[in-house]
């Protein structure tokens, strides 16, 4: 059964026109190519033009999509590719580990990881990684990975002055000591931060201008790893995100 709200149809079908548009376009031309009133086309998108949906061209009393617009396309379209781009590289990456673990991905959010796809192989745990799911990157494997493949002013800079530091990292010294170990080391690590009674491991995978795009986990039970499953599987996600870096057109470490 068809929703009736012509106010939010006539809202997209205005987006949708305008994106096909070279340039500014007039209300009245909106209101003729849509077929709707032309007082109606002004109003609506005046109140798009408020919402900083639109920008308004007064010299040639047009109207044209925002910034705000392209970025919410940018962004969409990225996370898809970054899901599309990783998902085969998790489930390769889950199938091979030595002890039973769940794969996730995540991008930087602020001070916070998004998860963008997840894999589970045989007996995976069951983990909170599941996508859309937000969590601070400080006490997360895939948020330290990409924080310390930043400059260490980003890195504070992602971080607001309030951010509580708990866990396993205590202070801005601590902060610091750890994201040089896990740069040095190529993958972060995290025991108990999230849940007590599950580990994660995770590398970061750069794009094409080098910057961290996204992290690879592994996220597994602390009472089923020891010293050498933990290295063995830093060696599992640091190959699997020296792939995705090679999808998307990065150049990955040898």
């Amino acid at each position: 059964m068809s929703v009736r709200m012509p106010a939010a149809r006539n809202a997209l079908r205005v987006l949708a026109l305008l994106a096909e548009q070279v340039g500014p376009t007039r209300a009245a031309t909106v209101a003729r190519e849509l077929e709707i009133p032309r007082s109606s086309a002004y109003q609506l998108l005046q109140v798009m033009r408020e919402e900083g949906f639109l920008v308004h061209y007064p010299e040639l009393g047009a109207f044209g999509p925002s910034a705000k617009v392209r970025q919410i396309g940018s962004q969409a379209g990225a996370a898809t590719r970054l899901e599309r781009l990783g998902q085969p590289v998790l489930e390769r990456a889950v199938s091979g580990t030595a002890v039973p673990a769940t794969a996730h991905l995540a991008v930087l959010a602020g001070s916070d990881i998004v998860y963008a796809a997840r894999a589970q192989g045989p007996r995976s745990p069951t983990t909170v990684s599941k996508v859309g799911v937000r969590l601070p990157a400080l006490h997360t494997a895939t948020g330290r990975a990409l924080l310390a493949a930043l400059p260490y002013s980003q890195v504070l800079a992602n971080l607001p002055t309030t951010t509580v530091l708990e866990g396993s990292v205590r202070s801005r010294g601590e902060l610091r000591s750890l994201l040089r170990s896990t740069a040095s080391r190529g993958y972060a690590t995290e025991s108990g931060d999230v849940d007590a009674n599950y580990g994660s491991v995770a590398a970061a995978a750069f794009d094409a201008a080098g910057y961290p795009a996204a992290a690879i986990g592994l996220t597994f039970r602390l009472a089923s790893a020891d010293g050498e499953s933990w290295e063995a599987l830093g060696t599992t996600v640091r190959g699997a995100a020296a792939a995705l870096t090679r999808r998307l057109g990065g150049v990955a470490e040898t």
